[in-house]
C-alpha cells in the first residue's frame, strides 16, 4: 500500500511528488515506460516504489499527472480498480497551439469529463500550480494555495490533508462543477506565460491575500 499514487513522470509528477515525499507520505510512481517511472520514483527517494500502469495503483489518492484526453485512457482502462480511491485530475484541457480556450464542452470541464467515467471520486486539484513552484513549494516565500473542487466531501479531506502536510494551504471551493472556473482562471495564466510579451515564465502562483 501507498498513501499516494502518481500517474505519470513528467514535470508536475517531479513537482506533486516532490511535495509527498516533503509531507512524508508514502509514494509510488506509475507510467508506461518502467524506466522512466523508476528513475523518478530514484530522484524523489523517501522510498518511492514505481511500476508501470499495468499495476493497479496502490495508494488512497491517485493523482493524474496527465493530460486530459490520457487521463481519460488510463482512467477508463483501470475501471473497479479505482473504486473506493480519491482520484486527483490536474490537467489544464486549453489549446495548447493558441492558449486562448478550453477544449471541453461550455458547460463542463476535464474533472468533470473524468468524472463520467471514474469509479472513485474525483477531485480537481493542483491545476493552478506550476511545476517549478510546487518543487519549491513557495513563489517569493508565500506557500502555495491549492483550489480543491469536487462532489465528496471525504475526498476533499484527504486530499486538503495532503496539500497541509506538504506545507501548502488547502482552500476548498465547492463542488466539481466549479473545476471549469479553475480551468478558466489558469487558462489565464498559462496564456500570460506563453505570451513572449511578457516577462512570466511559468513560475507565478495563484495566491488569495487577505
Amino acid at each position: 500500500m501507498a498513501d499516494i499514487t502518481i500517474i505519470g513522470y513528467g514535470n508536475m509528477a517531479r513537482g506533486i511528488g516532490t511535495r509527498a515525499v516533503a509531507a512524508g507520505k508514502s509514494l509510488q510512481i506509475l507510467g508506461r515506460d518502467a524506466d522512466k517511472a523508476a528513475a523518478l520514483a530514484a530522484e524523489l527517494g523517501g522510498g518511492t516504489t514505481s511500476g508501470t500502469t499495468a499495476e493497479t495503483p496502490a495508494g488512497d489518492i491517485v493523482v493524474l499527472a496527465l493530460w486530459l484526453d490520457a487521463a481519460k485512457e488510463v482512467v477508463a482502462g483501470y475501471g473497479d480498480a479505482l473504486a473506493g480511491k480519491t482520484v486527483v485530475d490536474i490537467s489544464n484541457p486549453v489549446n495548447t497551439e493558441t492558449f486562448d480556450s478550453l477544449v471541453v464542452p461550455a458547460d463542463s470541464s476535464a474533472a468533470q469529463e473524468i468524472a463520467k467515467i471514474a469509479r472513485g471520486d474525483v477531485v480537481k486539484a493542483f491545476n493552478t500550480t506550476f511545476a517549478g513552484t510546487l518543487v519549491a513549494g513557495q513563489v517569493t516565500g508565500q506557500p502555495l494555495d491549492v483550489f480543491i473542487a469536487g462532489d465528496s466531501a471525504e475526498a476533499k479531506a484527504r486530499v486538503a490533508e495532503f496539500v497541509s502536510a506538504a506545507g501548502l494551504r488547502p482552500l476548498d471551493v465547492g463542488a466539481l462543477r466549479h473545476a471549469r472556473e479553475l480551468e478558466g482562471i489558469q487558462l489565464l495564466v498559462m496564456g500570460l506565460s506563453a505570451n513572449p510579451a511578457t516577462s512570466f515564465n511559468w513560475d507565478t502562483a495563484l495566491k488569495l491575500l487577505q
